[in-house]
């Protein structure tokens, strides 16, 4: 292999596909980036056999070939080349690649290509669907929060993200026994056929910082076997494993509109504010904090209030406006599951819907999204 590409965007390429590098493994080539050239480009590709990450970088390929390469020694080196022309050259017979850019030649030892696990590609299978770039990183950053952690719960298809498709809408879910999250979105065209497929919530979270930024929609297709699903943008393709299981028939859990007792409806930024604050002193008293509605008497408006008790340093009480329907309400909540809820939420206001102490409280957007963040409630002391 012998090629030229310019050192900017080599080191795109390389950070992209080291985010698929293994840390540590057994196999000492899942240490190592892949670099092999692709129709007139060089592909750089890094694989942990979770996810695989495949860039393409723009380049002038004299000769073609393929080697792998540790993949950190490699990224340093590029991040400290001047932003100039990068030579690469591959011995085959030696296995080792030199890098050459101004007064800098280094020489690296690799491993043979073959060695390397392969990753299917989206020309080898028919796109399922295709999802706006922007709209996909917008709604992982939403769901992938409430998906359980590894080790808070040994269930793997709790600690994924489902993706259903059918029609022209694609809804996404993730549910970990305390919090549920979902988000359904509008397609810009149908999808081939109906589908529904669980993704680990981290390979869901590095495909959001992987394809977030690209122009054009994200193609997405399946394996035949249905064990692997490929995004696929213009210069960059994620592959990542579908976790086998059936997800929790999430939409049982959340409670009919028609039995809220009370509906808040609050400012977004005042509720996080208050919250930020309260944090301070729930954090010592078990991450509770109490809410409780109040309606207004005609004169007044209705209000929200946060309090946070702990012994050992004090209390804390904020004070919200909010347009409250129903019932007065009471509700304790883990401070930071309320925290990631609001977060999630970028309208001006938000509704907190709530029946009993003992039920969920379900967050929705106010004018924006088709989403919906349920939490379940704490015992309140």
């Amino acid at each position: 292999m012998r090629l030229a590409c310019l050192q900017e965007n080599l080191k795109r390429g390389l950070a992209l596909a080291g985010h698929a590098v293994a840390g540590r493994s057994s196999l000492p080539v899942l240490a190592n980036i892949l670099l092999a050239t692709e129709s007139g480009r060089l592909k750089l590709a890094g694989n942990n056999l979770e996810i695989g990450i495949t860039a393409l970088v723009g380049a002038k390929v004299e000769e073609d070939g393929a080697i792998t390469i540790p993949a950190k020694l490699l990224s340093d080196l590029v991040g400290n080349l001047p932003n100039d022309t990068v030579e690469l050259e591959v011995d085959p017979r030696t296995q080792t690649l030199t890098v050459t850019c101004r007064g800098t030649k280094a020489n690296i030892k690799g491993i043979d290509a073959d060695e390397f696990p392969a990753m299917p590609a989206l020309g080898d299978e028919p796109v399922l669907a295709y999802i706006p770039a922007e709209l996909l990183r917008k709604v992982v950053g939403q769901v992938v929060v409430a998906a359980a952690a590894e080790n808070t719960n040994p269930n793997p298809i709790l600690q994924g993200v489902l993706i259903r498709l059918s029609g022209t809408q694609a809804t996404f879910a993730a549910i970990d026994g305390y919090r549920l999250a979902v988000r359904t979105i509008e397609l810009p065209e149908p999808v081939a056929h109906d589908a529904e497929l669980v993704i680990p919530s981290k390979a869901m979270a590095e495909l959001g910082r992987t394809l977030g930024d690209s122009e054009n929609p994200i193609a997405m297709s399946i394996t035949p076997n249905g064990g692997q699903v490929i995004f696929h943008s213009d210069t960059v393709d994620f592959v990542s494993r579908v976790i086998d299981g059936k997800f929790p028939d999430y939409e049982r859990f959340v409670p009919p509109a028609s039995n809220n007792a009370t509906r808040s409806v609050i400012s977004t930024a005042e509720f996080s504010r208050a919250v930020k604050r309260i944090a301070l002193f729930s954090q010592a008293a078990g991450n509770i904090v109490t809410l409780t509605m109040e309606r207004g008497d005609g004169s007044e408006p209705g209000r929200l209030l946060l309090n946070a008790n702990a012994a050992e340093i004090g209390e804390s009480v904020e004070a919200i406006s909010a347009l409250i329907n129903g019932d007065d309400g009471k509700l304790a909540l883990n401070v930071r599951y309320l925290q990631e809820a609001l977060g999630a939420i970028d309208t001006d206001q938000v509704a907190l819907e709530t029946q009993t102490p003992n039920s969920p409280g379900v967050f929705r957007p106010i004018g924006g999204d088709e989403y919906l963040h349920l939490v379940m409630p704490m015992r309140i002391p």
